[in-house]
């Protein structure tokens, strides 16, 4: 699977200001099919750990505080 190198070409962003993974919250983790989201153990964020995103919204919908943004390319929506 291909890693993660730029947050911003992810297909997944994380907003770490309203991301509250350090309270216990593990929603778009969760909820991921495909299990590419993870917590980072030093920040207490979540991220996005591989490039294999479905685009099937879970993450950004179920998310609490609006943290998750699903980046859909222009060609699926």
């Amino acid at each position: 699977m291909p890693i993660i190198t730029q947050a911003k070409s992810a297909a997944v962003v994380i907003d770490d200001d309203k991301c509250i993974a350090e309270k216990g919250c593990r929603v778009c983790v969760d909820v991921c099919p495909l299990d590419i989201l993870a917590i980072d153990e030093t920040k207490q964020k979540a991220y996005m750990k591989y490039d294999e995103c479905w685009y099937c919204m879970p993450c950004e919908v179920d998310c609490p505080t609006n943290a998750v943004k699903v980046n859909i390319p222009y060609l699926l929506r």
